[in-house]
């Protein structure tokens, strides 16, 4: 029986496992939570393994890729550091091989989607690109001809961690004023429950009345449904994603900016106020080229097919 390549995108809420074919396709994916960031670091490398065995069923593992949320060294064999996980220099390669029998492949989770865009989706082709994944928080990535640019320890593209606001809010690396604390789907949530006080809501009876049950999703189906205060929320992290991406921009002046992640399912809700504020807020906008700002074109699956690739390359 021929082995199977799974790929496995490991993030703050979930665990995501499928198996990937050559195409990019995805024949078969199994779902787990993600333990937390205060439990042992085992218990999240139980649900990977459990995630990627129920992928495979039953067949052979030829090699698994694994898109991980942290900080990932330039070798490909440990997390150095994960804001919502509890890995600290854990050596999660070499950890995995041992449990799965076969080679794993390590990196970041915006590296391993930018990796799948270039290849299969919206960055095909482009000369120089942007990935920026929002989900719990931002990830990134830098493209040039296809090719993910890893930086001297391996950490580049952690745009989430740009300060963007002096002593502003906290963030779970540890600093304050953080990107992703004023646009991901955490900033989403929190948002939405800040305007909640000021203004009737539907999701005050989408969540009973809790605040602390309100998520991502359900700011996503009120703001379908017209609810101000979510289309509110959404125009505030939009806003800052556009903001985020011209401080990016002006340093790096890509060809293309391509956002993923689950946020990103949003559409044009979170993409309109972004290109509004890029526009608006980019240097020299008036005299330069301002690149496209595009939704991912594999949704959430971008970091398995990513990874996936990864693993069926040779070891760097």
């Amino acid at each position: 029986m021929t082995g199977v390549v799974v790929g496995v995108d490991i993030g703050g809420t979930k665990v995501l496992a499928g198996v990937v074919e050559p195409d990019g396709t995805v024949s078969r994916t199994a779902l787990r939570t993600t333990p937390g960031r205060r439990v042992v670091t085992s218990h999240v490398e139980d649900a990977l393994v459990e995630a990627v065995l129920e992928a495979a069923d039953g067949r052979p593992l030829e090699a698994v890729g694994v898109a991980a949320a942290g900080f990932v060294d330039s070798a490909g064999e440990r997390v150095r550091f994960a804001p919502h996980l509890p890995w600290q220099d854990e050596p999660l390669r070499d950890l995995l091989e041992a449990r799965l029998g076969c080679r794993v492949a390590l990196d970041n989770d915006a590296n391993c989607a930018a990796r799948a865009e270039a290849h299969h989706g919206a960055a095909r082709g482009a000369s120089s690109a942007l990935m920026i994944t929002m989900g719990t928080g931002i990830g990134g990535a830098v493209l040039l001809d296809g090719v993910v640019l890893r930086g001297a320890n391996g950490m580049a593209g952690e745009f989430g961690h740009m300060q963007v606001v002096p002593d502003g809010r906290a963030c779970e690396c540890g600093r304050s004023g953080c990107w992703e604390q004023y646009s991901s789907g955490n900033a989403l949530v929190r948002t939405a429950r800040a305007l909640m006080a000021e203004q009737p809501s539907v999701l005050q009876e989408m969540s009973d009345g809790n605040l602390d049950r309100v998520t991502g999703p359900m700011v996503t189906a009120a703001a379908e449904q017209g609810d101000l205060v979510a289309r509110r929320a959404f125009a505030s992290v939009g806003d800052w994603l556009g903001v985020g991406t011209a401080n990016l921009v002006a340093a790096l002046d890509p060809a293309l900016v391509v956002v993923g992640g689950g946020v990103s399912a949003a559409g044009d809700r979170l993409l309109e106020p972004a290109r509004a504020a890029l526009q608006r807020t980019l240097v020299g906008a008036a005299h330069r080229i301002v690149p496209d700002l595009v939704a991912g074109r594999l949704g959430p699956g971008s970091g398995m097919v990513g990874a996936a690739l990864l693993a069926g390359q040779p070891r760097r």
